[in-house]
């Protein structure tokens, strides 16, 4: 027999690799409830279970609270004990492919294609488990509700985190009278639970840590490194952001928080729209091996400016490995002085109390 949601909850307490919290505890026997009800037996074989109606699904789950609070550790803890086909995904993530999907249908000239992307999710899963759900985009905006329906009439199971209340969802957004009809389908088809907590697991990261580290040598790496375990736990896949038919990818990504190289972001061919959506999509980046700019590099250093122009108008928290300090970055050739105001942007993003809140970091 499958352990319960609650046993393995309490088997990593006992091991020390969580901390016991009541808000966390209440949200078990919902979250029990859909992995006990995903595992329960097919109809039996023969004549009568070929005719047999299959059960139907359990409610999904919509579990918001504020940030630090543990959501994202217990989607984790869900989605490993998943007993169906499954899939963890970013929500901004899942709906970039979405996107980039009925683009592709469109053009093939097919009827209903956001249909057939729906059925494509559901032969491959019946369980969907989104992190970080939020509604910024008026084209998200306008096509959820209907995706939603889709993939629930295809019996897939929805368990979703947010930081928002679901009537906040797209608050004071364009045309917003469209979008209700969704949040009403979330209160229908979804369970919606508050993770109340008055702990902030993530109060205090960052704070007080350097976060510009140079020369970029090994003992940056290592800083580097402790960072990021610090921050993840060291779990990461890549994160594949879609921008205008072409591939952004950020190599390593978890709940918000990224890691690249230098040359991995700067050293392709990227613009102006694929560095917004990198800093849409991320609340901080570790961006590794700065190099010392100039006339050798000068494409690089120009696709750098426009990088860090956007992390720093979206507030992104930046951690950085470089092979000098932001003033001594960029000494000579042509783009020197108009680099000084990046220098300076650099410098004050290195501050404490800059951008996004150390706290308001997800777990």
């Amino acid at each position: 027999m499958s352990q319960t949601i609650q046993q393995i909850y309490e088997q990593r307490v006992q091991a020390g690799d969580l901390q016991r919290d009541p808000a966390q505890e209440g949200a078990l026997p919902e979250l029990e409830r859909i992995r006990s009800a995903l595992a329960e037996r097919k109809p039996a074989s023969g004549l009568r279970g070929l005719f047999a109606k299959p059960p139907e699904p359990p409610r999904g789950l919509y579990m918001w609270g504020g940030v630090g609070r543990g959501k994202s550790m217990l989607m984790d803890l869900f989605h490993e004990a998943a007993p169906v086909p499954s899939r963890r995904v970013h929500f901004h993530a899942f709906m970039q492919e979405i996107h980039t999907g009925l683009a592709r249908e469109r053009d093939a000239g097919v009827d209903e294609p956001l249909s057939k992307i729906a059925k494509a999710v559901a032969k491959d899963v019946r369980l969907l488990c989104f992190d970080e759900m939020q509604i910024t985009d008026i084209t998200d905006a306008m096509i959820v509700g209907r995706l939603f329906d889709l993939l629930f009439e295809e019996r897939v199971v929805v368990v979703t985190t947010s930081n928002r209340v679901p009537d906040d969802l797209y608050k004071d957004g364009l045309n917003r009278q469209l979008f209700r009809p969704f949040i009403d389908l979330i209160k229908e088809r979804m369970v919606v639970h508050h993770l109340h907590s008055p702990v902030d697991y993530r109060q205090g990261r960052l704070t007080g840590t350097p976060v510009y580290f140079t020369p970029a040598d090994a003992q940056a790496r290592t800083a580097m490194d402790d960072i990021w375990h610090d921050l993840t736990g060291g779990e990461a896949a890549p994160l594949k952001l879609i921008v205008k038919k072409r591939e952004v990818v950020l190599p390593a990504y978890r709940n918000g928080i990224a890691r690249a190289r230098f040359w991995d972001l700067c050293g392709t061919m990227l613009g102006p729209g694929d560095y917004l959506a990198v800093a849409d999509a991320v609340k901080v980046l570790l961006l590794e091996d700065i190099p010392q700019l100039g006339r050798s590099n000068f494409n690089e250093a120009k696709r750098f400016v426009t990088l860090i122009d956007a992390l720093y108008e979206a507030k992104v928290r930046l951690v950085a490995s470089a092979a000098a300090p932001p003033e001594q970055l960029y000494v000579e050739g042509e783009g020197r002085f108009e680099f000084e105001r990046t220098a300076s942007r650099l410098r004050e993003m290195q501050a404490a109390d800059w951008g996004v809140d150390p706290e308001d970091i997800p777990i």
